[in-house]
C-alpha cells in the first residue's frame, strides 16, 4: 500500500509545469531571500565555499556553487578510483548474469538503464555503485578516473525522487529517469558515469567540452540533490576492504582500485 500510495502521489506532482515553474524559481532573483534558510535548513558548509552565502544571486546559484581550492584531496594511489562526488553511498556489488543491478532488494536492467545492448556484455560480472546526492551536498560531479569519453548521451524524460524512498518505492528511478550517460575507457578498461536526474529538475549540465579527462577534474554539474551511478566492466575494479553502505563521501576519496584483467 505505501508503495502505491507513494508512486501516486508523485505522478500528481511531477509533471512538465510544475518541474519548469520551481527550476524557473530557483533560477531567479525572487530566490535570494530563501538562501540564508535554505543554508541552515540543509547545514551547508559554508567554510569551503569558495563564495560567501550573501553573495550568491539565487537559490540556483547556490545549489551548483564550486568550492575553495584544495578543500578535496583527490586520491592519487596508483590505479585509485574516486568518488565523482560528495554524497552517500547508497549501494554497491555485482552486475548479475542476468544483466542486472540489485539495489535496496529491487532489480534493474542495466540495458535499459544505459540504452545500449550491445555494450552490456562486457559488463555482466562487473561492479556497480550507487552514490546519492541530497539537496546539502555539492553538486558538481567530476572524473572517477584519468581516460577518454568515448560514448556520451541521454536518455529518459521524467525524473523521478531517487532518495532512499525513492529508491524502495519508486518505478525504477535510476533506469526511467532522465540521465546523461558518459563511457570512459581508461587503462584498464571501461565504466559508465551514469548521472541521473533527480525529481523535477531534469538539467544536468556539461563543463567541459574535452573528451580526455584527468582524474578529479570537473564534467559537469545537477542542478539539484541526483545520484550518480558507476558501472565498472567486468574484471577491472576491486572494492576497498572497508567500503560499507550506506556510508557518506566525499569527491576524491578513493572507491577502490583498478585491476589489470590478465592479473585476475
Amino acid at each position: 500500500m505505501k508503495k502505491w500510495t507513494y508512486r501516486f502521489m508523485i505522478e500528481l506532482t511531477n509533471h512538465r509545469f510544475l518541474s519548469l515553474s520551481i527550476k524557473k524559481f530557483a533560477q531567479s532573483k525572487i530566490s535570494k531571500p530563501f538562501i540564508k534558510s535554505y543554508a541552515k535548513v540543509y547545514q551547508i558548509n559554508q567554510e569551503e565555499m569558495q563564495q560567501e552565502l550573501h553573495t550568491f544571486s539565487t537559490l540556483h546559484d547556490l545549489f551548483t556553487r564550486k568550492l575553495k581550492t584544495d578543500v578535496r584531496k583527490i586520491g592519487n594511489e596508483k590505479d585509485a578510483v574516486i568518488s565523482p562526488v560528495d554524497g552517500v553511498i547508497e549501494d554497491c556489488g555485482e552486475i548479475t548474469t542476468q544483466k542486472e543491478l540489485v539495489v535496496k532488494g529491487k532489480s534493474y536492467s542495466m540495458s535499459e538503464m544505459v540504452g545500449n545492448e550491445e555494450n552490456v556484455e562486457k559488463y555482466i560480472g562487473g561492479t556497480f555503485i550507487i552514490l546519492y546526492l541530497s539537496p546539502r551536498h555539492y553538486h558538481r560531479i567530476h572524473s572517477p578516473v584519468t581516460g577518454e569519453i568515448v560514448n556520451e548521451f541521454s536518455l529518459g524524460t521524467k525524473s523521478y525522487p531517487v532518495n532512499r524512498l525513492g529508491l524502495k518505492y519508486g518505478k525504477s528511478p535510476l533506469s526511467k529517469n532522465y540521465r546523461m550517460i558518459s563511457e570512459i575507457v581508461h587503462d584498464k578498461g571501461s565504466l559508465f558515469l551514469v548521472k541521473v536526474g533527480a525529481m523535477y529538475i531534469n538539467s544536468i549540465e556539461k563543463t567541459t567540452q574535452s573528451n580526455f579527462l584527468k582524474k578529479g577534474e570537473e564534467v559537469a554539474y545537477f542542478s539539484f540533490g541526483s545520484t550518480v551511478v558507476l558501472l565498472f566492466e567486468k574484471d577491472t575494479f576491486i572494492l576497498k576492504n572497508d567500503l560499507q553502505t550506506p556510508t557518506d563521501v566525499r569527491m576524491g576519496e578513493v572507491l577502490g582500485y583498478l585491476k589489470d584483467k590478465k592479473c585476475l
